[in-house]
Protein backbone atom coordinates (compact mmCIF):
# COMPACT_ATOMS: atom_id res chain seq x y z
CA UNK A 1 0.00 0.00 0.00
CA UNK A 2 1.20 3.50 -0.87
CA UNK A 3 0.07 5.84 1.90
CA UNK A 4 0.02 9.65 1.68
CA UNK A 5 -1.41 10.07 5.15
CA UNK A 6 0.34 12.59 7.36
CA UNK A 7 0.38 14.16 10.81
CA UNK A 8 0.45 17.87 11.56
CA UNK A 9 -0.06 19.73 14.84
CA UNK A 10 -0.64 16.37 16.51
CA UNK A 11 -3.57 15.52 14.24
CA UNK A 12 -3.76 12.70 11.71
CA UNK A 13 -4.88 13.29 8.12
CA UNK A 14 -5.63 10.51 5.64
CA UNK A 15 -4.39 12.62 2.73
CA UNK A 16 -1.67 15.30 2.66
CA UNK A 17 -3.54 17.47 0.12
CA UNK A 18 -5.84 20.36 1.01
CA UNK A 19 -7.05 23.62 -0.46
CA UNK A 20 -5.23 26.90 0.03
CA UNK A 21 -7.09 29.59 1.95
CA UNK A 22 -8.90 31.74 -0.58
CA UNK A 23 -9.82 28.96 -3.00
CA UNK A 24 -13.03 26.90 -2.77
CA UNK A 25 -13.62 28.05 0.78
CA UNK A 26 -15.65 31.26 0.68
CA UNK A 27 -18.89 29.70 1.87
CA UNK A 28 -20.54 26.42 2.87
CA UNK A 29 -21.26 25.46 -0.75
CA UNK A 30 -17.58 25.64 -1.70
CA UNK A 31 -16.34 24.05 1.50
CA UNK A 32 -18.80 21.20 1.07
CA UNK A 33 -17.22 20.42 -2.30
CA UNK A 34 -13.74 20.19 -0.79
CA UNK A 35 -15.12 18.15 2.10
CA UNK A 36 -16.65 15.69 -0.38
CA UNK A 37 -13.41 15.37 -2.37
CA UNK A 38 -10.32 13.26 -1.69
CA UNK A 39 -8.61 16.17 0.10
CA UNK A 40 -7.40 15.29 3.57
CA UNK A 41 -9.07 18.37 5.06
CA UNK A 42 -9.90 21.98 4.28
CA UNK A 43 -8.92 25.45 5.43
CA UNK A 44 -11.54 28.17 5.52
CA UNK A 45 -11.30 31.54 3.83
CA UNK A 46 -9.12 33.92 5.85
CA UNK A 47 -11.72 35.34 8.20
CA UNK A 48 -11.77 38.90 9.48
CA UNK A 49 -13.62 40.36 12.45
CA UNK A 50 -16.41 41.63 10.22
CA UNK A 51 -17.56 40.28 6.83
CA UNK A 52 -15.87 41.87 3.83
CA UNK A 53 -16.98 42.16 0.23
CA UNK A 54 -13.40 42.47 -0.99
CA UNK A 55 -12.03 44.44 -3.90
CA UNK A 56 -14.03 45.44 -7.01
CA UNK A 57 -14.21 42.96 -9.88
CA UNK A 58 -12.61 41.76 -12.05
CA UNK A 59 -10.15 40.76 -9.33
CA UNK A 60 -8.98 37.31 -10.46
CA UNK A 61 -7.62 36.30 -13.83
CA UNK A 62 -6.07 33.02 -14.99
CA UNK A 63 -2.87 33.53 -16.97
CA UNK A 64 -0.69 31.40 -19.22
CA UNK A 65 1.49 30.27 -16.33
CA UNK A 66 -0.85 30.64 -13.39
CA UNK A 67 -2.99 33.47 -12.08
CA UNK A 68 -3.10 37.03 -10.83
CA UNK A 69 -5.52 38.19 -8.16
CA UNK A 70 -6.36 41.11 -5.95
CA UNK A 71 -9.26 39.68 -4.01
CA UNK A 72 -9.05 41.93 -0.97
CA UNK A 73 -10.06 39.27 1.58
CA UNK A 74 -13.74 38.79 0.74
CA UNK A 75 -15.18 36.60 3.49
CA UNK A 76 -18.28 35.99 5.57
CA UNK A 77 -16.69 36.89 8.90
CA UNK A 78 -15.29 34.53 11.53
CA UNK A 79 -18.61 33.53 13.21
CA UNK A 80 -19.86 32.12 9.89
CA UNK A 81 -16.88 29.81 9.50
CA UNK A 82 -16.82 28.77 13.15
CA UNK A 83 -20.47 27.77 12.83
CA UNK A 84 -19.77 25.81 9.64
CA UNK A 85 -16.78 23.99 11.13
CA UNK A 86 -18.78 23.21 14.27
CA UNK A 87 -21.41 21.50 12.14
CA UNK A 88 -18.72 19.49 10.33
CA UNK A 89 -17.06 18.46 13.58
CA UNK A 90 -20.37 17.09 14.82
CA UNK A 91 -21.08 15.28 11.56
CA UNK A 92 -17.55 13.89 11.08
CA UNK A 93 -15.96 13.94 14.55
CA UNK A 94 -12.81 12.11 13.48
CA UNK A 95 -11.74 14.82 11.00
CA UNK A 96 -9.72 17.94 11.79
CA UNK A 97 -10.10 21.27 10.00
CA UNK A 98 -8.12 24.48 9.63
CA UNK A 99 -9.52 27.93 10.42
CA UNK A 100 -7.69 30.78 8.69
CA UNK A 101 -7.86 34.22 10.27
CA UNK A 102 -6.36 37.64 9.58
CA UNK A 103 -6.69 40.80 11.62
CA UNK A 104 -5.62 44.24 10.50
CA UNK A 105 -3.82 44.92 13.78
CA UNK A 106 -2.79 43.09 16.94
CA UNK A 107 -6.03 43.87 18.74
CA UNK A 108 -8.06 42.34 15.91
CA UNK A 109 -5.85 39.23 15.98
CA UNK A 110 -6.56 38.92 19.70
CA UNK A 111 -10.28 39.44 19.14
CA UNK A 112 -10.40 36.73 16.49
CA UNK A 113 -8.51 34.27 18.67
CA UNK A 114 -10.73 35.07 21.64
CA UNK A 115 -13.77 34.18 19.53
CA UNK A 116 -12.15 30.88 18.55
CA UNK A 117 -11.27 30.11 22.18
CA UNK A 118 -14.86 30.79 23.23
CA UNK A 119 -16.23 28.47 20.53
CA UNK A 120 -16.22 24.68 20.31
CA UNK A 121 -13.55 24.74 17.58
CA UNK A 122 -11.16 21.82 17.98
CA UNK A 123 -8.94 22.20 14.93
CA UNK A 124 -5.90 24.13 13.81
CA UNK A 125 -5.65 27.90 13.37
CA UNK A 126 -3.74 29.44 10.47
CA UNK A 127 -2.88 33.09 11.15
CA UNK A 128 -2.45 34.81 7.80
CA UNK A 129 0.46 37.26 7.96
CA UNK A 130 0.79 37.59 4.23
CA UNK A 131 -2.16 39.00 2.30
CA UNK A 132 -0.68 41.33 -0.35
CA UNK A 133 -3.96 42.51 -1.86
CA UNK A 134 -5.64 44.87 0.60
CA UNK A 135 -5.14 48.48 -0.56
CA UNK A 136 -3.34 50.56 2.05
CA UNK A 137 -2.36 47.53 4.15
CA UNK A 138 1.26 46.30 3.96
CA UNK A 139 2.15 42.64 4.23
CA UNK A 140 2.75 41.96 7.91
CA UNK A 141 5.17 39.16 7.11
CA UNK A 142 7.73 41.62 5.75
CA UNK A 143 7.80 43.64 8.99
CA UNK A 144 9.89 41.33 11.16
CA UNK A 145 9.53 43.40 14.34
CA UNK A 146 5.75 43.44 13.93
CA UNK A 147 5.66 39.65 13.42
CA UNK A 148 7.50 39.21 16.71
CA UNK A 149 5.14 41.59 18.52
CA UNK A 150 2.07 39.86 17.07
CA UNK A 151 3.23 36.38 18.03
CA UNK A 152 4.23 37.54 21.51
CA UNK A 153 0.70 38.82 22.09
CA UNK A 154 -1.02 35.93 20.30
CA UNK A 155 0.50 33.27 22.50
CA UNK A 156 -0.55 35.08 25.66
CA UNK A 157 -4.21 34.68 24.68
CA UNK A 158 -4.35 31.52 22.60
CA UNK A 159 -3.03 28.11 23.55
CA UNK A 160 -4.38 25.83 20.83
CA UNK A 161 -2.42 24.60 17.80
CA UNK A 162 -1.61 27.61 15.64
CA UNK A 163 0.59 28.26 12.63
CA UNK A 164 1.34 31.21 10.37
CA UNK A 165 1.01 31.72 6.64
CA UNK A 166 4.03 33.59 5.32
CA UNK A 167 4.82 35.62 2.23
CA UNK A 168 7.71 34.50 0.04
CA UNK A 169 11.19 35.62 1.05
CA UNK A 170 13.97 36.10 -1.46
CA UNK A 171 17.15 36.68 0.55
CA UNK A 172 19.06 34.13 2.64
CA UNK A 173 19.45 36.56 5.50
CA UNK A 174 15.67 36.98 5.62
CA UNK A 175 15.25 33.22 6.05
CA UNK A 176 17.72 33.40 8.93
CA UNK A 177 16.05 36.40 10.57
CA UNK A 178 12.48 35.13 10.25
CA UNK A 179 13.38 31.62 11.44
CA UNK A 180 15.08 33.10 14.51
CA UNK A 181 11.82 34.93 15.34
CA UNK A 182 9.55 31.96 14.67
CA UNK A 183 11.70 29.62 16.74
CA UNK A 184 10.91 31.68 19.86
CA UNK A 185 7.27 30.57 19.79
CA UNK A 186 5.33 27.28 20.14
CA UNK A 187 4.10 27.36 16.55
CA UNK A 188 2.57 24.20 15.12
CA UNK A 189 3.56 25.01 11.55
CA UNK A 190 4.44 27.61 8.96
CA UNK A 191 2.74 27.74 5.58
CA UNK A 192 5.04 28.80 2.74
CA UNK A 193 4.18 30.58 0.55
CA UNK A 194 1.39 33.00 -0.19
CA UNK A 195 1.34 34.61 -3.62
CA UNK A 196 4.14 36.88 -4.81
CA UNK A 197 2.71 40.32 -4.24
CA UNK A 198 2.15 43.08 -6.76
CA UNK A 199 2.78 41.48 -10.09
CA UNK A 200 1.27 42.87 -13.26
CA UNK A 201 -0.41 41.07 -16.17
CA UNK A 202 -1.19 42.92 -19.41
CA UNK A 203 -3.69 42.19 -22.18
CA UNK A 204 -1.71 43.21 -25.26
CA UNK A 205 -4.79 43.30 -27.50
CA UNK A 206 -6.46 45.97 -25.38
CA UNK A 207 -3.23 47.41 -23.91
CA UNK A 208 -4.84 47.25 -20.49
CA UNK A 209 -4.29 45.48 -17.20
CA UNK A 210 -6.48 42.42 -16.60
CA UNK A 211 -7.76 43.10 -13.07
CA UNK A 212 -9.35 46.25 -11.68
CA UNK A 213 -8.01 46.79 -8.12
CA UNK A 214 -4.76 48.65 -7.50
CA UNK A 215 -4.47 49.61 -11.20
CA UNK A 216 -3.90 45.97 -12.10
CA UNK A 217 -1.33 45.01 -9.48
CA UNK A 218 -2.03 41.65 -7.85
CA UNK A 219 -0.67 38.49 -6.26
CA UNK A 220 0.96 36.01 -8.62
CA UNK A 221 0.30 32.29 -8.25
CA UNK A 222 0.75 29.08 -10.20
CA UNK A 223 3.75 27.92 -12.20
CA UNK A 224 5.49 31.26 -11.73
CA UNK A 225 6.01 30.76 -8.01
CA UNK A 226 6.92 27.07 -7.62
CA UNK A 227 10.71 27.56 -7.54
CA UNK A 228 10.30 30.34 -4.97
CA UNK A 229 7.88 28.23 -2.93
CA UNK A 230 10.23 25.24 -2.92
CA UNK A 231 13.12 27.45 -1.81
CA UNK A 232 11.06 28.86 1.06
CA UNK A 233 9.85 25.42 2.17
CA UNK A 234 13.36 24.00 2.22
CA UNK A 235 14.98 27.08 3.77
CA UNK A 236 12.57 26.98 6.69
CA UNK A 237 12.82 23.19 6.96
CA UNK A 238 16.56 23.67 7.48
CA UNK A 239 16.18 26.47 10.02
CA UNK A 240 13.07 25.90 12.12
CA UNK A 241 12.82 23.88 15.28
CA UNK A 242 11.82 20.29 14.36
CA UNK A 243 8.55 20.77 16.27
CA UNK A 244 7.46 23.44 13.76
CA UNK A 245 6.16 21.62 10.70
CA UNK A 246 5.72 23.05 7.21
CA UNK A 247 2.80 23.26 4.81
CA UNK A 248 4.02 23.73 1.25
CA UNK A 249 1.98 25.98 -1.02
CA UNK A 250 2.75 27.34 -4.46
CA UNK A 251 2.67 25.97 -7.99
CA UNK A 252 1.22 22.56 -7.17
CA UNK A 253 -0.71 21.25 -10.16
CA UNK A 254 0.67 17.69 -10.38
CA UNK A 255 1.76 14.84 -8.17
CA UNK A 256 5.37 15.65 -9.07
CA UNK A 257 4.96 19.20 -7.78
CA UNK A 258 3.63 17.83 -4.49
CA UNK A 259 6.48 15.31 -4.35
CA UNK A 260 9.00 18.13 -4.69
CA UNK A 261 7.40 20.14 -1.88
CA UNK A 262 7.50 17.12 0.43
CA UNK A 263 11.08 16.32 -0.60
CA UNK A 264 11.92 19.88 0.47
CA UNK A 265 10.35 19.26 3.89
CA UNK A 266 6.60 19.85 3.69
CA UNK A 267 4.30 17.70 5.84
CA UNK A 268 1.16 18.82 3.99
CA UNK A 269 0.56 20.64 0.71
CA UNK A 270 -2.07 23.20 -0.26
CA UNK A 271 -3.40 23.77 -3.76
CA UNK A 272 -4.60 27.16 -4.97
CA UNK A 273 -4.43 28.20 -8.64
CA UNK A 274 -4.80 24.67 -10.01
CA UNK A 275 -7.75 24.01 -7.68
CA UNK A 276 -9.43 27.18 -8.90
CA UNK A 277 -8.98 25.96 -12.47
CA UNK A 278 -9.99 22.30 -12.11
CA UNK A 279 -12.21 22.23 -9.05
CA UNK A 280 -12.01 19.78 -6.11
CA UNK A 281 -11.90 16.78 -8.46
CA UNK A 282 -8.21 17.69 -8.81
CA UNK A 283 -7.44 16.02 -5.48
CA UNK A 284 -8.20 12.60 -6.95
CA UNK A 285 -5.71 13.15 -9.77
CA UNK A 286 -3.04 14.62 -7.52
CA UNK A 287 -3.36 11.70 -5.10
CA UNK A 288 -3.01 9.17 -7.89
CA UNK A 289 -0.02 10.92 -9.44
CA UNK A 290 1.83 11.29 -6.13
CA UNK A 291 1.26 7.62 -5.29
CA UNK A 292 2.52 6.59 -8.73
CA UNK A 293 5.77 8.53 -8.26
CA UNK A 294 6.23 7.03 -4.81
CA UNK A 295 5.67 3.51 -6.15
CA UNK A 296 8.19 4.07 -8.93
CA UNK A 297 10.77 5.15 -6.38
CA UNK A 298 10.00 2.41 -3.88
CA UNK A 299 8.50 4.72 -1.24
CA UNK A 300 5.48 3.57 0.76
CA UNK A 301 4.96 6.61 3.02
CA UNK A 302 5.77 10.30 2.99
CA UNK A 303 8.38 10.04 5.74
CA UNK A 304 10.48 7.87 3.43
CA UNK A 305 11.50 10.99 1.51
CA UNK A 306 10.26 14.04 3.41
CA UNK A 307 13.02 16.62 3.75
CA UNK A 308 15.61 14.35 2.12
CA UNK A 309 16.53 16.69 -0.72
CA UNK A 310 20.05 15.94 -1.90
CA UNK A 311 22.75 18.40 -2.93
CA UNK A 312 25.48 18.29 -5.53
CA UNK A 313 28.95 17.42 -4.21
Amino acid sequence: MISIETTLAGYHFDNCFMNAAGVYCYDAAELNQVQASMAGTFVTKSATVMPRSGNPEPRYQPTRLGSINSMGLPNEGLPYYLDYVSQQQKAVPDKTYFQSITGFNIEEDKQLLAQISASDFKGVVELNLSCPNVPGKPQTGYDFEMVERILTRVFTVYHGPLGVKLPPYFDIVHFDQMAAILNQFPLAFVNSVNSIGNGLEIDVATERVVIKPKHGFGGIGGDYIKPTALANVHAFYQRLNPAIQIIGTGGIKSGQDAFEHILCGASMVQVGTALQKEGPIIFERLTRELQTIMAQKGYTKLSDFRGKLQYLD
